[in-house]
């Protein structure tokens, strides 16, 4: 005897679509509900966004800082020059400054990078780019034919110089021997002025380049830039990554990891870059793995939200 095979029923009898319904039934409105989608959420929507939506700031440039606030720009360059800013002793992946990386133990991930963007805040941000320019040759070649002793005699002269001026304005600062200083930070305050700073910084000005770095890290060592996020309430402590400037909302993705630095120990701990992507780290395994972790996955049988959800299913089964 030949067995047939068992072959699937395309009857509608079996198709569960085809099913009768037999729970409740009301009376449904598509006009309605398309007006509440579209104008009712709409309005609702564009109100919110004027009430509580992120302000459009306009971009910040080395051009704008100069103009806005010469004074800091001076001494940001200063401090570049004496090779005391935060660029100059981050440490990888910009430079190899002694204990500045760090750790979880004996895990030294910075330092494992190695110094792939090497950053000579001196020669980089001050020296390099004025070299473009026909004024300051003189006190580029002073600079450049002094001893490492003289250049931080000079530097560490006219960063106290600038703080006891008035509101550490150059025009104002103490005659006293600071070399070629005044003469090569005027000479980058000018150049910054006039805008073309940004182009020269931006990897030497090569056409087509969206490497911003060394922009932005000389930026950030200044304090013109988190004046700005402080104002704008932008800062860590203010959670500044949920209202981010410009079109977009804003990384609302990034609440976790942002909330991490509000607590401790991560708040207080000179290691808490690392700690904080080792606990996401730790975090997003744990959701990953969720399925296979006996206990764990059960939770959501155990915790009946779905019930509350969908009380109209459950109420009769």
């Amino acid at each position: 005897m030949t067995r047939q095979p068992t072959q699937m029923s395309w009857r509608k009898g079996d198709n569960v679509a085809g099913r009768p319904w037999h729970g409740r039934v009301r009376d449904y409105d598509l006009l309605k509900e398309l007006t509440i989608g579209v104008v009712v959420v709409g309005l609702l929507v564009c109100g919110l966004s004027a009430v509580f939506s992120s302000p459009d700031e306009p971009g910040i440039t080395l051009k704008s800082w100069a103009a806005a606030a010469p004074a800091d720009f001076v001494a940001t360059a200063t401090d570049e020059l004496d090779g005391d800013s935060d660029t100059a002793g981050y440490g990888p992946p910009y430079n190899s400054t002694p204990d500045a990386t760090q750790k979880i133990g004996f895990i030294d991930l910075q330092s494992l990078s190695g110094v792939r963007i090497p950053i000579d805040t001196a020669n980089d941000f001050v020296i390099n780019p004025l070299k473009t320019l026909p004024g300051p040759q003189p006190a580029l070649a002073a600079w450049t034919t002094a001893t490492d002793q003289q250049r931080t005699a000079w530097t560490t002269s006219y960063a106290d110089a600038l703080s006891a001026a008035p509101d550490g304005d150059p025009a104002q600062v103490a005659p006293g021997d600071y070399g070629p200083v005044p003469s090569l930070t005027g000479g980058l305050l000018a150049m910054a002025t006039q805008g073309s700073l940004d182009g020269v910084l931006q990897n030497g000005g090569e056409p087509y380049n969206l490497d911003y770095t060394p922009t932005i890290l000389f930026l950030g060592d200044g304090t013109y830039f988190s004046d700005l996020a402080t104002a704008a309430h932008l800062t860590g402590d203010q959670w500044g990554v949920m209202n981010e400037t410009g079109d977009t909302p804003g990384q609302s993705w990034l609440w976790l990891f942002s909330l991490l630095y509000q607590i401790e120990p991560f708040k207080s701990s000179a290691n808490a870059d690392i700690l904080v992507v080792f606990t996401m780290v730790g975090l997003s395994l744990l959701l990953t793995l969720l399925p296979f972790i006996p206990g764990l996955r059960s939770l959501p049988r155990k915790i009946p939200v779905h019930r509350l959800i969908w009380k109209d299913y459950y109420r009769n089964r």
